[in-house]
């Protein structure tokens, strides 16, 4: 009984993962095949590191490590099904040749609370547990903004329809071994029609301090809707600062201190003074210089995220050619 059970519910949401996939790609998604594991394999996969218990309803996921194939994995376990779900996996398998996307491996649909999802594991875990600690010097911050811009800047040009992320921030951000750096949660994707600058959706979702607020006052979703809350988590990322300075936000307070002309304060102590790394004046200038850019309140005065990640490029190289 419980096998028949296990068939219906992986032909129910087999058949609504299809349905995704063709409604998000226009019938155009790469054939990136999605391997299925089975709930067998994902019980033994989490017994080996600890007890297996259902995903609490109050939440949406939870992650838990496991070894499927003698690997470690990162097992992403849904509270429910739905088409956010369904969205992310077929996100993550378009996005999975990037080298900066946590790398979709399968993931099994028969579980009944909601599908699981199958990565590759991130052994520095997320990145918004290594940012106020100091932990990250200069160099690798500004490595993680390259890498995640290159993999944002992909998600908009590599398609036939430009894919918006919507909700880019720490949290969704993990480093691997060498500290290289992995987008992930596709679950708000949206995709713009060909020809189109910009899609209009009702349903407002994102993180609060990292939300475009011409996508908030407006409902239309853009390329600069990502640029916005890149560039919050570009100097998020590189102050080690919260959104929140007091009551106003990281952007108006970096503005001050640019406009006062101390743009050093910007950083946080710890990282200013981690491993004795030096941070040179106009290389941090021209880091916060590009960030307030991108949180421009107008979207047109925003630059492309291909534009940001050359440039964030060739900041990086003038910090690792300076003598």
């Amino acid at each position: 009984m419980a096998k028949r059970r296990q068939s219906k519910i992986l032909l129910d949401r087999g058949s609504e993962l299809l349905e995704e996939r063709i409604r998000f790609c226009d019938g155009r998604c790469r054939s990136n095949p999605i391997r299925n594991f089975s709930v067998d394999q994902i019980c033994r996969a989490i017994q080996d590191f600890q007890k297996i218990h259902p995903v609490q309803s109050y939440i949406e996921f939870e992650w838990q490590k496991g070894v499927l194939d003698g690997r470690l994995v990162f097992i992403k376990r849904n509270a429910r099904g739905g088409q956010e779900v369904y969205r992310d996996i077929v996100v993550s398998s378009q996005m999975s040749s990037h080298n900066n996307v946590l790398k979709l491996l399968g993931c099994c649909l028969e579980i009944p609370e909601g599908p699981a999802m199958v990565y590759e594991y991130p052994e520095n875990r997320r990145l918004d547990r290594h940012i106020r600690d100091g932990s990250l010097p200069w160099g690798t911050r500004l490595k993680i903004a390259k890498e995640i811009a290159n993999a944002v800047a992909y998600l908009h040009t590599a398609f036939p329809r430009p894919i918006i992320h919507r909700d880019i921030k720490p949290a969704n951000i993990f480093l691997n071994q060498n500290y290289a750096a992995k987008l992930s949660d596709f679950s708000f994707a949206i995709s713009i029609p060909e020809g189109e600058s910009k899609v209009g959706d009702d349903l407002l979702v994102g993180t609060f301090g990292f939300l475009d607020p011409d996508y908030t006052m407006t409902n239309f979703v853009t390329e600069k809707t990502d640029v916005f809350s890149f560039g919050v988590l570009l100097l998020v990322l590189l102050t080690g600062r919260a959104t929140l300075q007091g009551e106003i936000h990281l952007i108006e307070h970096v503005k001050v201190l640019v406009e006062q002309d101390r743009v050093h304060e910007a950083v946080e102590p710890m990282i200013r003074g981690n491993g004795g790394e030096a941070i040179d004046q106009q290389q941090l200038e021209a880091s916060i210089e590009l960030a307030l850019r991108c949180t421009d309140d107008s979207g047109e005065d925003r630059p492309l995220m291909i534009e940001v990640a050359k440039e964030i490029q060739r900041i990086e190289r003038s910090i690792t050619a300076a003598p």
